[in-house]
């Protein structure tokens, strides 16, 4: 990003924080964060397809706002190199992480090349975020092997 974070982006930055802790959402996120764990493509077209639904309504708050946040981002509204830092998007990188081995196969049963798209081309726009990303890919599959080895799984 060629210009430096302004106080502008910092107030947005907190804004967009702030939100993360309206209560529904906190119960999106800790179920898109510790309860969905697709194995496959079918998994995430399953979540998808539950229409009405808790967890399809939980889906669509969490991946929505990660989107809008990401869109921030890539229209100039929100500094990058901001955005990106750890303590801000490192839950929207290990949820796409989950999600992003799948994704494109997904896409393509969905027939809805825009799903995440926002999200993906922030998180693939640095080679730094191209590494995180593929860190949060192996965090998450290694998460998700573990606790199918638990018992009652």
């Amino acid at each position: 990003m060629a210009h430096k974070a302004t106080a502008h982006d910092g107030e947005l930055i907190l804004k967009l924080y702030d939100l993360r802790r309206e209560a529904e959402l906190r119960k999106a996120r800790s179920y898109m964060v510790a309860e969905f764990w697709p194995q496959n493509a079918d998994d995430v077209v399953k979540l998808v397809n539950s229409f009405p639904g808790q967890e399809n309504a939980w889906m669509r708050q969490v991946l929505g706002y990660w989107d809008i946040a990401a869109s921030l981002v890539l229209h100039g509204a929100l500094h990058q190199d901001l955005f990106l830092e750890p303590g801000f998007s490192g839950e929207m990188f290990f949820i796409l992480g989950k999600i992003y081995p799948l994704l494109k196969e997904t896409r393509g049963k969905l027939n809805n090349a825009q799903l995440l798209a926002n999200v993906e081309k922030v998180a693939t726009s640095t080679k730094a975020s191209r590494k995180r990303l593929e860190l949060s890919v192996e965090r998450a599959a290694a998460r998700s092997k573990a606790l199918a080895k638990k018992p009652g799984k």
